[in-house]
């Protein structure tokens, strides 16, 4: 499958990659109330799927992606249209059952969210194979390629380490944020970056992780033997932990008013990867990433970071840095 030349002026080529993408649906109610018929407000529809975020992230902040996904049945018609008004580059990969939809809904009266995902479709092996032969066709070859979001259902638990093995014969930096067997066999077959959260550590580590102390130690061990060579694990309000062989400091996330948490973690990694694609140092690239998260949670409901609030956030963490 050959995908349309990226149009948008870029530094390092980037594509990133999404098994399961979803259409994401977003709705307001008073108040959420079991037994019993819940009138929400308009709904609002956007592109979904760690992946297609990223992408997302990475054009709302100056760049551009192209964004490899699979897609089916007509909510897989409207992922396409929705990134298309967000002039996202795509690259879709048709396959015989439906995108997933996932939703979400605020509760007015007391601020809190509930978020429905289900399981999504599953991929038929030839639909499988044809996301590999479409990422070792693309062009120009991606000098970083993300994978972010869950696999599909039945999906072989090795397909993010494949993607590794992949990267490594097209000479691309692999960029990963996973989750569960998955990522713990990417580990092993070599990550160039890793974004975790807590909970995906505590799973790497294979126990419980009570102290800062423990964080950097768990991190430590996967860049001392060379599988990874960058990780940034995201600590929410607290920042992240970034690490490479050679240094490992905190980086203290600017203090934000929150709408949203959804989002965060894409922004990040779409900042991430933006920044060294523009030639940005590994540390630049992290605290930059750091800001794209937190201008996130500045968004109301499923939106992503701002590219205006980023900028400023990033500025604004570099002073203090200087201070």
């Amino acid at each position: 499958m050959l995908c349309p030349k990226v149009k948008r002026k870029m530094h390092a080529a980037i594509a990133t990659v999404t098994f399961n993408p979803a259409l994401d649906t977003s709705t307001q109610i008073d108040h959420v109330v079991p037994e019993k018929k819940l009138r929400c407000e308009t709904p609002r529809h956007e592109p979904g799927g760690g992946g297609i975020n990223v992408a997302r992230a990475i054009y709302r902040l100056g760049g551009q992606a192209r964004a490899v996904y699979t897609r089916g049945g007509p909510f897989g018609a409207l992922l396409d249209d929705l990134l298309a008004q967000e002039s996202v580059a795509q690259c879709p990969i048709p396959i015989a059952d439906n995108t997933r939809q996932s939703f979400v809904v605020l509760d007015k009266t007391s601020g809190q969210q509930y978020r429905f995902s289900v399981p999504g479709p599953e991929l038929a092996e030839s639909e499988l194979e044809r996301v590999f032969d479409t990422l070792r066709n693309l062009d120009p070859v991606p000098a970083y390629l993300v994978a972010s979001g869950s696999l599909t259902p039945g999906a072989p638990q090795d397909s993010y380490a494949r993607l590794a093995r992949l990267c490594r014969e097209l000479g691309s930096r692999f960029i990963l944020d996973s989750y569960g067997e998955p990522l713990r066999q990417a580990v092993e077959a070599g990550v160039f970056l890793l974004k975790p959260n807590m909970r995906e550590l505590k799973h790497l580590a294979g126990e419980e992780i009570e102290s800062e102390r423990q964080q950097e130690a768990v991190v430590h061990d996967l860049v001392k033997h060379g599988k990874v060579e960058v990780v940034v694990v995201s600590l929410g309000a607290a920042g992240a932990l970034f690490a490479t062989s050679d240094e490992m400091r905190r980086i203290r996330a600017p203090t934000v008013n929150i709408q949203s948490k959804i989002g965060a973690g894409d922004s990040m990694v779409g900042g991430i990867t933006l920044a060294l694609a523009r030639g940005m140092s590994l540390q630049e690239a992290a605290y930059f990433g750091v800001a794209a998260g937190s201008a996130a949670v500045m968004t109301p409901g499923t939106e992503l970071c701002r590219r205006e609030d980023t900028e400023r956030l990033y500025a604004k963490m570099q002073g203090e840095e200087d201070v």
